[in-house]
C-alpha cells in the first residue's frame, strides 16, 4: 500500500514593502536613522540661520553702539536658548559629517560599529551642547 504524500503547509513570509507615512508609529527607527534625520535638521537649521548670523555679524561690526545693542540682545534667557539650539545643531552636524566622512572610507559600515557610531555622534553632541550650555547660562 503507498502511503499518501502529506503536504505541509507553507509558512507565509512576512511582506516588506515601503513604509507609508501613517505606519511610522509602527516603525522602530535605529539610532543611525535618528542621526541621519536629525543631521538633516540640523543642516537645515544652520542653513537657515545664516542670513541672519551673518548680517547681525556684519552690524555689530559697524559701531561699538550696535555691538552693544546685539549683546543686550543676546543676555535674553529666550535668545540664549536659541543660541543654544543652533549651536547643538552646528555640533551635531559636525559630528555627524565627521561619522559620514569616516563610512564613505567604508570604516564602521557593520551593523554594529554604525550603531556605536552613531550613539557616539548624540553623545558628542549632546556633551559639547552641555558645556555650552554651562558656559551660556554662566555656571563658568
Amino acid at each position: 500500500m503507498s502511503e499518501a504524500v502529506r503536504e505541509v503547509p507553507k509558512k507565509q513570509r512576512p511582506q516588506f514593502r515601503n513604509i507609508h507615512v501613517t505606519e511610522l508609529s509602527n516603525y522602530r527607527m535605529t539610532m543611525a536613522s535618528i542621526v541621519s534625520i536629525l543631521h538633516r535638521i540640523s543642516g537645515f537649521l544652520i542653513f537657515a540661520s545664516l542670513p541672519l548670523i551673518l548680517y547681525m555679524f556684519q552690524q555689530s561690526l559697524l559701531s561699538e553702539d550696535t555691538f552693544k545693542y546685539f549683546a543686550r540682545i543676546a543676555s535674553h534667557p529666550l535668545v540664549k536658548l536659541i543660541i543654544l539650539a543652533l549651536c547643538w545643531a552646528y555640533f551635531h552636524h559636525f559630528a555627524a559629517g565627521v561619522r559620514h566622512l569616516f563610512m564613505d572610507v567604508h570604516f564602521a559600515l557593520e551593523k554594529e560599529s554604525s550603531r556605536q557610531s552613531a550613539v557616539a555622534v548624540l553623545a558628542i553632541s549632546l556633551f559639547l551642547t552641555f558645556v555650552t550650555a554651562l558656559k551660556l547660562f554662566g555656571v563658568f
